[in-house]
């Protein structure tokens, strides 16, 4: 089992000292990356419903920091040298995929090779309309843009021609270290699940119970194979929907065998109590199953 410590860039997080601290320690303790979250703004009123509480509404205030992830990552990348460096994730229609496609790459150059780019499609419409960005196609469009990025990092002078992607004999450099960044496709719909399948290198279903999270890695698993491609191929990360310090082995376990290979540990965790202890607590938990 790897472990991630996701939701990284937030209180109290957000500030960079915290930021360094939080980076230097979880790389000390033994996990293998450290994710973010992403909005680029929080409309003060939405209709939109978060899937993710209850409530159907974010957790928190407009008022809380959000750090853009690809600064926060490459502001702790600096102090850092193994672990890797995961987006968890950030909203693709939202963004140009050719220069989304440049700055990952950059990081990852700069980083050693150490990047994640975890994805979604958004949920939150008004967003969407803030930033000027289509809503109703956000679906196809991540697919073109996950494809046009990886031309983009594999080759010079390409060219592309999709129906919201379009470029003819370009190149961007530098390229990712390993050629390509690996892709992390998140959501807990079915066709994220689907998404996952054909273009992911790994999935991250939304939280939710063990029984939910079982139903989308069988999924996502049954479209891999329609699709041709050994569902092994695809890592799956989550997080536990529950109290995972109250019986952390037990927690562990069920997770593997619901077929999870990275287990994502909230950081806000590490606000509960002391630091020191509780991060301590975490890294024997990742020494005894790493």
């Amino acid at each position: 089992m790897k472990f991630g410590l996701a939701a990284a860039n937030t209180i109290p997080f957000t500030d960079p000292d915290a930021a360094h601290r939080l980076a230097v320690a979880s790389e000390a303790a033994g996990f293998d990356s450290i994710w973010t979250v992403e909005h680029v703004v929080w409309p003060s009123a939405y209709d939109s419903e978060y899937p993710y509480h209850p409530s159907g509404k974010m957790p928190g205030t407009p008022s809380i920091p959000i750090p853009d992830p690809l600064i926060w990552l490459t502001w702790v990348a600096a102090v850092t040298s193994t672990i890797r460096l995961g987006t968890g994730v950030m909203i693709l229609p939202q963004r140009n995929p050719v220069v989304l496609a440049k700055e990952v790459a950059t990081l990852d150059h700069l980083s050693g090779g150490r990047v994640e780019l975890g994805v979604g499609v958004g949920w939150l419409r008004e967003e969407f309309e803030a930033l000027g960005a289509p809503w109703d196609d956000r679906g196809r469009r991540t697919d073109e843009h996950i494809e046009a990025m990886r031309l983009l990092w594999r080759v010079d002078e390409a060219s592309y021609a999709g129906r919201y992607v379009r470029f003819q004999d370009v190149s961007t450099n530098p390229k990712p270290v390993a050629g390509s960044v690996p892709i992390t496709i998140g959501g807990h719909s079915e066709a994220a699940a689907r998404r996952a399948a054909r273009l992911g290198d790994a999935f991250y279903p939304g939280p939710g119970s063990v029984d939910l999270l079982e139903i989308a890695i069988q999924r996502m698993q049954a479209q891999a194979e329609r699709s041709g491609r050994d569902p092994r191929e695809v890592e799956v990360s989550a997080a536990f929907p529950g109290r995972l310090l109250d019986d952390p082995v037990a927690a562990v376990e069920r997770m593997a065998v619901a077929g999870v290979d990275r287990l994502m540990v909230p950081a806000y965790l590490l606000t509960r109590g002391d630091f020191e202890t509780t991060m301590g607590m975490l890294a024997e938990l990742v020494a005894g199953f790493s």
